[in-house]
């Protein structure tokens, strides 16, 4: 925290030297402004990045914006300068004072109070608090300083569409990716399980078709197989949408998910409402998948499922205590993070090979429009 105060401070006097300059530049070289204004505003951008941690981008900012940081730059500094140095020098007084020994009585006269104290516990006090004064008045000087960089440096209208247009082809792309690999995991899943399944029963009816003295058994095992057929029917269709979801919403289909859970699966669910049916089902789909991987990776034996909201977006936060170790980039992972991503929200994969892994997906409540 102190490293930041000086840090800050000194990006404040730094600023008092470039306003000066500036205000210098603005009245004396006027005409030449093409020349100087763009190397004053690079130094203006390096200083709010190294001692205010302010990434100003790469809008463009012209006299406006110099003579307005010029103000700000000397007003601020002038007065958190000169709060601090007063507030240092009663400091120092009364520290020498009381090295000194030289300390004198001061008689403080308030309404309906009299109290007699040393000289050097007012300039104590009074300096402590105008050092903290001054701290107060550094940090505005910051805030309206970082707020003239976003107004003038920012990125221009232009600019913000562009790279809008760059981050909404780059989502659409992974969001293809995820659902081809939604695809391709369905693929193996009826391949792996319903298929052989299908053949397991045909081959068990052909053979009590050929030899009658089995088929009952056969037969008996015939509708075994059937059954589980069905059964892995049934979990894959539930794996790739849920009708629970669009019928009762998330969370009964939530709750069908801890149901079907091996791991104890707690849900609180902290939603007012129903979602948009796009954010509804990234919620579901993130909560899911990260249950399946604390199951089936991470050996958890417990998990919790926390939905929570604000004015503005809902969040749901998945947490275990199994090994940890989870793969951000892994194929299910990661097509969770593009599915959140195209609709402008935020994912996180936090854990450690020590043990347990949270995985949280922060989404507008309401769905972008393209």
């Amino acid at each position: 925290m102190a490293g930041v105060i000086v840090r800050r401070l000194a990006g404040v006097l730094a600023g008092m030297v470039t306003g000066a300059a500036g205000l210098l530049l603005l009245v004396l070289a006027w005409p030449f402004r093409k020349r100087w204004a763009p190397r004053l505003v690079a130094l203006e951008r390096a200083r709010l990045r190294a001692l205010f941690g302010q990434d100003s981008d790469t809008g463009t900012a012209g006299p406006a914006y110099l003579a307005l940081r010029a103000l700000a730059g000397l007003l601020g500094g002038y007065v958190v300068t000169s709060v601090l140095f007063l507030g240092l020098l009663l400091l120092a007084g009364g520290g020498w004072a009381v090295l000194s020994g030289r300390s004198s009585p001061v008689s403080l006269e308030f309404p309906g109070v009299h109290m007699i104290t040393d000289s050097w516990i007012v300039g104590a006090v009074s300096g402590a608090f105008l050092v903290a004064l001054g701290v107060l008045c550094c940090q505005g000087v910051v805030a309206v300083e970082r707020w003239l960089a976003a107004r003038f440096l920012g990125p221009g209208a232009n600019e913000r569409m562009r790279r809008r247009i760059a981050e909404l082809t780059e989502t659409r792309s992974g969001i293809l990716r995820a659902v081809d690999d939604e695809r391709r995991r369905i693929e193996r899943d009826l391949h792996d399980g319903v298929q052989q399944r299908g053949v397991a029963l045909a081959m068990l009816l052909g053979r009590a078709r050929h030899d009658p003295g089995a088929a009952a058994a056969l037969v008996d095992q015939a509708y075994t197989e059937a059954r589980q057929l069905l059964d892995e029917l049934r979990s894959v269709a539930w794996r790739i949408y849920p009708t629970a979801l669009d019928e009762l919403g998330l969370r009964a289909a939530l709750a069908g998910v801890a149901e079907r859970s091996s791991v104890p699966v707690t849900i609180h669910h902290g939603l007012t409402g129903r979602p948009v049916s796009e954010v509804e089902t990234a919620l579901y789909f993130v909560a899911r998948e990260a249950i399946t991987n604390a199951v089936k990776h991470a050996r958890a034996r417990d998990i919790l499922v926390v939905l929570s909201e604000d004015e503005r977006t809902v969040r749901v936060v998945i947490s275990d205590d199994g090994v940890g170790g989870a793969d951000p980039s892994g194929a299910g992972l990661s097509g969770l993070a593009r599915r959140v991503l195209a609709l402008d929200g935020a994912f996180e994969v936090t854990g450690s090979e020590a043990g347990g892994t949270r995985v949280s997906a922060t989404l507008p409540k309401q769905a972008p429009c393209g």
